[in-house]
């Protein structure tokens, strides 16, 4: 290890070299690494909502589908604009009244309650079908122009408009993510380490690193907006450590060592040792949520693993080229530290241990509670993570307001089913809670016209040789209790007639998201915190220390998500499940870090308050520069995003680096000095000549 760390010096300029040339072909794959702005796409394939939209695609060539709804027009004006829409690239079709009828025959001649579902005094609503999915490229190019030729008068609802309006929005946004993450983890550096120009190396390094990663995504295939938009954020903020560490002992080895160059390989030496277990947790947090079976865990999970591998490598290779590099100006520019020796504050802390227990014991029954009641008040409409100014709200507001749809299913039931028995089926689902309007083959031409004597232009859009296509239009919003009670109805009414057909459309995969997100959360929570206990049980060699590790950063996690709940805040459904896993791996690294130097303070015969007080005098100043670095990163990007999901992410982030760092400098002294004789006895090499 000692000749590997001597060579990184020694090439220290061909790795600079070799590190800079790398970025050009990772800029590339950033560039050209697709993102995928559709969540429903990460449900298993196997399921009924994913197997139907696929049979959708191949059947009837149409995947994505939205309404349009169109105020103050008249009919041939907006038969014109049908027509238009029609002769987008990738529309397939567009469903209207002159789809089926000529205009020369009155609207009024419709059904009264067909009519009524299509039309009110000033409005009319189309259906479009494209040829794509509802996230691809095409889909939300053709949805852009749609609203272009659409104009003022017109409103595209549905999810891919929410796709379209998704990418836009971040596409603006994420520059500034990464300015600010960027902009306030270096003015929390400049003023909590000793040096002005330091977090400036910092940042090149990492910055290296975080494009690497970003460029290997492009193996990948493609990657998810949120894990784009928080990829470069998380990777700064998790992996600022390994360069702090190896700042502090290269200064240290300084002091031992006159030869820079000697100083800085036994700092890499050092550095290697102590960023291994401390990387080993981050990663094992962010490999967790790859067993998630919705497969965006998978995605998020992978990226940050990948980049805190990365991260790593860059630390002990590129950053000591760049420190040995600077070092003169390094040197010249380092100032005093604004966290004052902690000394006092330790001493306090290891004399008070009771108070802490006590409140402990207090707050962990009312944090449990409301971490419980927040992973029950989560939301899972997408459309609840955007601003109320986007396009796609406004169009969703206008479908509630002006014909009572809140969200549209579709039906593919057997193509031999009878008539009859389709039209019975259709009376029956008209019947359930909440369905505005069932609307099929058999409802514009009825059950009496055989349907081989009905123009391909009619079959053609509602027909093929597997299935018949049924629109359902809903009054309750997708995500919400009764959307998911009246798919349950429709489901139990289209399984009576036909034990083959689908249900498919937004709101059922998000009943399958529920589900699926709601089991995955248990199993990423177990993982993580097994994972954690054993690389504990490893570094520390302790059988009783990974309990007590891993219940101070629970404990953390308890507070931060259960405050949602008693400050009456919904959180999207994806975050609990990210920052259980996230801030268990990024902070337990300070809970490692104090335990460690408490154990050797005992092995060098210290008693157990002395050895806590010194350890916490040592190591806070570390756990203090950290959990505000990390805290400083995301709570900017918290702060400006538009996006819900983003925003609540990072606040929780944000909090979570706070919340976790004061339970380690307050309850973790506490628990040690409550626990230390089970700790002697539980820690291999603690047995001895230790005073009690």
């Amino acid at each position: 290890m000692e000749r590997i760390c001597r060579k990184i010096v020694q090439w220290r300029i061909p790795i600079l070299v070799i590190s800079v040339l790398l970025l050009i072909p990772s800029v590339m794959g950033l560039v050209n690494t697709r993102i995928n702005y559709d969540m429903l796409t990460y449900l298993p394939e196997d399921m009924d909502t994913v197997t139907g939209q696929n049979a959708l695609l191949e059947d009837f060539g149409k995947g994505a589908f939205s309404f349009v709804v169109v105020e103050n027009m008249q009919d041939r004006d907006v038969s014109a604009l049908r027509e238009r829409i029609e002769a987008v690239p990738h529309v397939e079709s567009v469903l209207w009244y002159d789809t089926v009828a000529d205009l020369s025959i009155p609207m009024e001649a419709l059904p009264e309650k067909i009519y009524r579902a299509f039309n009110t005094d000033d409005a009319t609503l189309m259906a479009v079908f494209f040829d794509t999915s509802t996230s691809a490229d095409e889909t939300m190019e053709a949805v852009g122009q749609i609203q272009d030729i659409a104009g003022e008068k017109c409103f595209v609802a549905g999810l891919s408009a929410l796709v379209a309006d998704l990418k836009e929005l971040c596409e603006r946004e994420e520059p500034v993510y990464v300015g600010l993450a960027v902009a306030l983890a270096c003015a929390a550096m400049m003023l909590l380490l000793n040096g002005w120009l330091v977090p400036f190396v910092f940042l090149a390094s990492i910055g290296i690193a975080i494009v690497f990663n970003l460029g290997s995504n492009w193996f990948l295939g493609e990657i998810s907006y949120i894990t784009k938009a928080l990829s470069a954020v998380l990777q700064l903020a998790v992996t600022m450590d390994y360069s702090i560490f190896l700042w502090n002992s290269y200064n240290e080895q300084r002091e031992l060592f006159p030869d820079k160059e000697e100083a800085m390989a036994q700092a890499i030496r050092k550095t290697m040792a102590s960023v291994m277990g401390s990387s080993a947790t981050t990663i094992a947090g962010f490999i967790a949520l790859c067993f998630m079976s919705f497969t965006l865990g998978r995605d998020l999970g992978l990226v940050m693993a990948k980049g805190v591998l990365l991260g790593v490598l860059c630390c002990v290779t590129v950053l000591p080229a760049l420190v040995l590099l600077l070092d003169k100006p390094l040197q010249k520019t380092r100032h005093r530290s604004l966290i004052p020796p902690m000394n006092g504050f330790a001493r306090a802390v290891a004399k008070a241990f009771p108070v802490f227990l006590i409140l402990t014991v207090v707050i962990v029954p009312v944090a449990f509670n409301g971490y419980s009641q927040t992973n029950d008040e989560v939301y899972y409409d997408l459309g609840e993570s955007l601003p109320d100014d986007m396009a796609y709200v406004i169009a969703n507001s206008e479908l509630r307001d002006k014909f009572d749809i809140a969200s549209a299913h579709m039906l593919l039931v057997d193509a031999d089913l009878p008539a009859p028995q389709v039209k019975a089926m259709m009376d029956e689902m008209e019947r359930v809670d909440g369905v505005k309007t069932v609307l099929g083959l058999e409802s514009v031409v009825g059950t009496a016209v055989p349907r081989e004597m009905l123009p391909a232009s009619i079959t053609g859009l509602l027909r093929s040789d597997r299935y018949e296509l049924i629109l359902i239009s809903s009054a309750y919003r997708v995500a919400s209790d009764q959307s998911n009670a009246q798919i349950d109805a429709l489901n139990a009414i289209l399984k009576n007639y036909d034990e083959t057909g689908m249900l498919i459309g937004e709101a059922p995969c998000m009943k399958d998201m529920i589900e699926t997100t709601d089991h995955d959360f248990k199993i990423v929570n177990l993982i993580s915190i097994l994972a954690v206990f054993v690389i504990i049980l490893l570094v520390e060699r302790s059988v009783s220390l990974p309990f007590l590790l891993v219940a101070v950063i629970e404990v953390g996690i308890f507070i931060n998500l259960g405050l949602p709940h008693y400050l009456g805040q919904s959180l999207p459904f994806i975050a609990p499940i990210c920052i259980s896993t996230i801030q268990l791996g990024a902070t337990v690294d300070y809970a490692i870090l104090l335990t460690t130097r408490y154990k050797e303070e005992r092995a060098g015969g210290r008693d157990k308050k002395d050895a806590v007080a010194t350890a916490l005098g040592i190591c806070a100043p570390s756990i203090l520069v950290s959990g505000f670095g990390l805290f400083a990163a995301t709570f900017g990007v918290a702060l400006y995003s538009n996006i819900d999901i983003i925003r609540s992410i990072c606040i929780l982030l944000a909090r979570g680096a706070v919340v976790s760092m004061l339970c380690v400098l307050f309850i973790l002294p506490a628990l040690l000095i409550l626990c230390d004789g089970l700790i002697m006895k539980t820690t291999m090499g603690c047995k001895t000549k230790i005073r009690r």
